[in-house]
């Protein structure tokens, strides 16, 4: 069957899915799938009293008699459901062997109606998964495909299918996760403290597929972009041929109707990190969805812990603060805790009165001359103005920017390392540490306790285990900004794999 008679039958009706909704569909839903699992089990042709007795056992209907279970037999032969041929092994005579007495084996179309039914039933969400393994699978497929210049009988047709199954499983199980992420059930998550122990886990889950996703998804457009056409070429040719010697009962697809399948199949693949034409590719609009589920989740856990901190009573912070006040002697010290307690005022205008015309008390202020004032536009909006502006060459502020930003992440990066060489530690051991050292400190501790595992990681592959004292020992950890007395965390900090 070539490709324009496959699409001729879009347009045509399946009488294989009536049996779904036809009167009888308890009785023809029972004999099918009865039908469907012994064919599972390798027995393809079954007799009246066989179906008949296996429907019964289920104790699914009352009241069904063999004649209704021949007739229905007869129904699903004739909507293509079932085939029947005429058994006459057991026969003795001649009248024996005319009586009708017929064998019946399910249809493939039928076989995957039911299979379809089967996973359908099986199905409680969207569920799907993130799994940065098949990125790399797939890269893997195609540096083989470049590589490999003389292919064996086989080997072709079998990375071909390998490809095409990591493919698949890649961009439905994501588009099925993404979409659990944006249902009812998970909105209500979001909104329950439950939430705040889940988040971690599921962001760290996130962002490791993004990190995959980003690096091994620009190798495969760098890939697929600078390879020359005739090397995928090629290798559907060798697919094309490994499938021509296949043994098949069924009607032989013509090698070029075959090879602009499959070439159709690999523009797909290509087009889906690569782009097409002006259009990103999907790999972008994977990587934005990703983000946005994250942010999503960021912006839930942030309104849960305003919801807790809204109401609070802080009495007794302000009655320690009043009593700070009080034990102070100078002018001097209670002027700078009130700076560091509650910052500048903020900042207020105020229009002075405008020049006056006249001297007479007696005059309105409706006669006074307008004091005229612009008032500029507070709209988030950006609006052109008529006039035109010169480009503003900001690549001194960008470079400055870059030289911090990379200078803190050096510091950052210094202060792992130095954890990372001492592996394991007990708070009560650490010397005198800066305010960044104890920021990274207290948020490990943070996360860890958010944690039942009492674990987290890092953006830079590192796992940090807090161990809590049993005993509930104390220590005190001394800072270049102040003293933190605090239970004594053990930790254990080591480098792991980015899995």
């Amino acid at each position: 069957m070539n490709r324009k008679q496959v699409k001729e039958l879009w347009t045509k009706p399946v009488p294989e899915t009536k049996y779904l909704n036809a009167d009888n569909v308890a009785r023809y839903r029972l004999i099918l799938r009865y039908f469907y699992e012994n064919h599972s089990k390798l027995k393809y042709w079954l007799k009246v009293e066989e179906v008949h007795e296996g429907v019964m056992n289920w104790e699914l209907l009352s009241g069904y008699t063999l004649e209704q279970c021949q007739r229905d037999l007869e129904v699903l032969t004739e909507w293509k459901n079932l085939n029947s041929r005429h058994d006459g092994g057991r026969a003795t005579t001649i009248e024996e062997y005319l009586r009708k007495r017929y064998r019946y084996q399910i249809t493939p179309y039928t076989i995957e109606i039911e299979r379809m039914l089967e996973s359908l039933e099986n199905i409680q969400g969207y569920g799907g998964s993130l799994e940065p393994t098949l990125l790399e699978r797939l890269s893997g497929y195609v540096r083989q495909i470049r590589d490999t210049d003389d292919w064996k009988d086989g080997e072709a047709l079998l990375l071909w299918n390998d490809l095409q199954l990591a493919f698949r499983q890649l961009h439905e199980n994501a588009s099925d996760y993404l979409a659990s992420l944006q249902t009812g059930k998970a909105e209500e998550l979001m909104l329950t403290d439950q939430f705040l122990v889940f988040k971690d886990t599921l962001t760290h889950y996130l962002r490791n597929f993004i990190v995959v996703l980003q690096r091994t998804g620009g190798q495969l457009e760098a890939v697929l972009r600078e390879t020359e056409a005739d090397v995928w070429n090629r290798f559907v040719q060798k697919v094309v041929a490994d499938e021509a010697r296949l043994p098949s009962l069924e009607e032989m697809i013509p090698d070029e109707e075959r090879f602009e399948r499959h070439m159709e199949e690999w523009s797909i693949f290509v087009h889906w990190f690569t782009g097409k034409d002006m259009e990103q590719s999907d790999v972008v609009f994977l990587e934005r969805a990703t983000k946005d589920s994250i942010a999503k989740m960021v912006k839930a856990a942030l309104a849960i812990q305003e919801k807790h901190r809204f109401g609070i009573s802080r009495k007794r912070e302000l009655d320690y603060l009043g009593q700070w006040f009080l034990r102070l002697d100078e002018l001097t010290d209670a002027e700078r805790l009130f700076a560091h307690t509650y910052g500048l005022y903020k900042t207020r205008h105020f229009q002075g009165e405008g020049e006056r015309t006249s001297d007479s008390a007696d005059m309105s202020m409706w006669d006074e001359v307008p004091i005229i004032r612009e008032l500029r536009s507070r709209s988030r909006v950006h609006r052109k103005t008529g006039g035109t502006e010169a480009i503003r060459d900001r690549k001194e502020q960008q470079q400055k920017a870059k030289q911090a930003f990379l200078a803190e992440k050096s510091l950052e990066n210094d202060i792992l390392q130095k954890w990372l060489r001492l592996g394991t530690f007990k708070v009560s051991e650490l010397e005198r540490l800066t305010s960044l050292e104890r920021k990274f400190l207290l948020f490990w501790i943070s996360r860890c306790i958010a944690n039942r595992s009492r674990t987290t990681r890092t953006p830079d592959g590192l796992e940090i285990v807090l161990q809590v004292p049993g005993d509930g020992k104390r220590a005190y950890l001394t800072c270049e900004d102040g003293t933190l007395e605090m239970p004594d965390f053990g930790f254990v900090v080591k480098e792991v794999s980015g899995k």
